[in-house]
């Protein structure tokens, strides 16, 4: 009997210190990626403050989380992240969060969705618009479980928001199949483009594998200059989170042997573009892709994108 009044005491203090912990978060909602940032902007409106921790330029396979980050992860109310590896530097001071019973979320997490990639599991779900669909709903339901007072508010911007994904995910499917059959390949920086080229019937390669922890080599460079070479694939594209060392690389080779590779133009791989900006919104960003995508390898997209708002 005694030893079951210890064990008692010791959960309710346990409850009571979880407790304590929560009450010291100051109500904000940060996310570590600016592709969930803006979904749950769109979906939480003026009901929630977002707080994005790594914005546009910036690799969040490499990034080391300032203290200040970490201050804001371990103060904020919710915290919602992608998962499947993503933040690979931040893992410990996510799980740091959860152990404490404040309220987190790897929103790209149990999706039911096939993951490309056996050894590392691929996480650029944002590349297929439809998956993305799905992100967004699961962000819209952990900012209802989190605020239920707003949970009709958010249900509505979600439906909202997700008929424009609809849209954007047609748009893709048109535009892109007006590219060569035989010119229907994307050559990037990393591989980060597999959930592109599987759900847009897309050829990808990628001149690093699907994280950018280490560099190509000698060997995987000549391998894809070959390849260009032999199937005349005229573009191949830099990425605006990732050096441009090993793309030059691959140019540089496909020239040594005559064939002239010219640069596609930038495409928003493991970030958005600039905050402010029609490119520093998840639509803005795939259509920006999706466009650049599509007129560099001959085919035929309007210049101004899916919403006429890439010139601005």
């Amino acid at each position: 009997m005694k030893y079951f009044l210890l064990l008692v005491l010791f959960l309710f203090l346990g409850a009571c210190t979880n407790k304590e912990e929560a009450s010291k978060t100051d109500g904000t909602v940060v996310t570590t990626v600016g592709m969930i940032a803006d979904v749950a902007r769109q979906i939480a409106g003026d009901n929630q403050e977002i707080i994005n921790l790594i914005g546009e330029g910036i690799d969040p396979h490499l990034h080391q989380p300032s203290k200040s980050e970490i201050d804001k992860i371990q103060k904020a109310g919710l915290v919602l992240y992608h998962g499947l590896f993503f933040e690979g530097k931040m893992a410990s001071v996510l799980k740091s969060r959860a152990d404490k019973g404040h309220p987190i979320s790897a929103v790209a997490e149990e999706l039911d969705v096939q993951l490309i990639g056996s050894e590392t599991p691929d996480p650029h779900l944002w590349m297929d618009v439809s998956i993305w669909s799905k992100v967004a709903k699961k962000i819209g339901d952990e900012l209802a479980a989190y605020d239920p007072e707003n949970s009709e508010k958010y249900q509505k911007r979600r439906e909202n928001y997700q008929q424009k994904l609809n849209d954007l995910h047609t748009y893709a499917l048109m535009i892109l199949q007006t590219i060569p059959e035989k010119q229907r390949v994307l050559v990037t920086a990393h591989d980060a483009f597999s959930y592109l080229g599987r759900g847009y019937g897309i050829e990808v390669r990628g001149v690093q594998g699907i994280t950018t922890v280490s560099e190509a080599g000698t060997k995987s460079i000549n391998e894809l200059v070959d390849y260009l070479i032999e199937n005349k694939i005229p573009s191949i594209f830099v990425e605006s989170s990732v050096p441009e060392k090993s793309v030059r690389a691959v140019i540089e080779g496909a020239a040594e042997k005559g064939h002239i590779v010219e640069m596609g133009g930038e495409l928003f791989s493991d970030a958005m573009g600039p905050a402010g900006t029609y490119q520093g919104t998840y639509i803005g960003m795939m259509d920006h892709n999706f466009t650049t995508i599509v007129n560099a390898l001959g085919g035929s997209a309007p210049k101004g994108g899916f919403q006429n708002k890439l010139q601005e």
